[in-house]
């Protein structure tokens, strides 16, 4: 049985994480209230803009060329893996390497695959493989902004244009609450066609100006970089939520830890003095019977 000199010090220990712990949890939950009020105010535009996308292309009757939807032959795939900069979030990293290597198993083996990781977890993975690295955009979570993003996105949709790429894939982690991320493997381009609601695209007559077809040229870039921006703002707030409640159940840990080793403590300071007593008592009997 351990002394009580390691009992205490494992106790003092574990307080000493449990602290960490819920200071992290209150970080990660004030940094996860500002990122989830980013993400619940992109959501409706970026929903809307795809919309009046679709509505200004489908009335267009085909008459307007999207560069940007053309498809082709797939030989050279693009996969964007959106990870965290840092660990303690649960399987938050792990649920996005596992899907991305998943996606080439079963999709892309036998193509020329490259790696556009965002987030240090997905470059420190990747730059250890086979793969063409796009290492220069994986620090956008450092300062994360719209221009940050805005300049990744430019450099996939110009890769695309110039056939660097024949088809792009997202893969990051939705956010639908603190407790849950979802894992989604999109297609970025070529543009996939929306699923709108067919009364809001019979019901809606826009006037255009100057005309149709540039409106839609300027729109569809905007488009592309906004619904790339929103998928960094979803793994950013399923970042904090996952880090928030993996801190918390680690926190809960170590509190039943602490119950344990203090349990310990008790039952070996019980014993050492047991044991003093025993001494005691046969030293007396010893010293009586001489």
């Amino acid at each position: 049985m351990a002394n009580l000199k390691e009992v205490k010090q494992r106790i003092n220990s574990v307080m000493s994480t449990q602290q960490i712990t819920k200071a992290m949890k209150m970080v990660s939950a004030a940094k996860l209230r500002r990122a989830q009020e980013k993400i619940v105010q992109m959501r409706p535009y970026s929903q809307k803009l795809t919309a009046i996308l679709n509505n200004v292309s489908s009335a267009s009757e085909g008459d307007v060329d999207i560069v940007f939807a053309a498809k082709r032959e797939v030989k050279k795939w693009l996969l964007v893996p959106i990870t965290s900069d840092k660990g303690l979030c649960g399987a938050f990293n792990t649920n996005i390497l596992k899907a991305t290597n998943s996606a080439i198993k079963e999709h892309f083996l036998g193509s020329e695959i490259s790696i556009l990781p965002l987030g240090k977890k997905s470059y420190e993975y990747y730059k250890k493989m086979d793969y063409q690295l796009v290492d220069a955009y994986f620090g956008v979570f450092q300062q994360l902004s719209f221009d940050a993003v805005k300049e990744v996105a430019s450099h996939v949709m110009n890769g695309f244009l110039a056939g660097d790429y024949d088809h792009v894939v997202l893969v990051f982690n939705e956010f639908k609450n603190v407790a849950t991320q979802v894992v989604r493997v999109e297609q970025f381009l070529p543009m996939a066609s929306q699923v709108v609601q067919a009364d809001s695209l019979s019901e809606t007559d826009y006037l255009l100006e100057p005309s149709r077809d540039y409106i839609i040229e300027e729109l569809v870039p905007n488009s592309l970089k906004i619904q790339f921006y929103k998928a960094v703002l979803e793994s950013n707030a399923s970042e904090y939520g996952a880090r928030m409640t993996a801190m918390d159940k680690a926190t809960e840990n170590a509190g039943e830890l602490i119950k344990e080793l203090k349990l310990m403590y008790n039952r070996t300071r019980q014993a050492a003095i047991t044991n003093e007593i025993l001494e005691i008592v046969a030293g007396a009997n010893a010293l009586s019977g001489k």
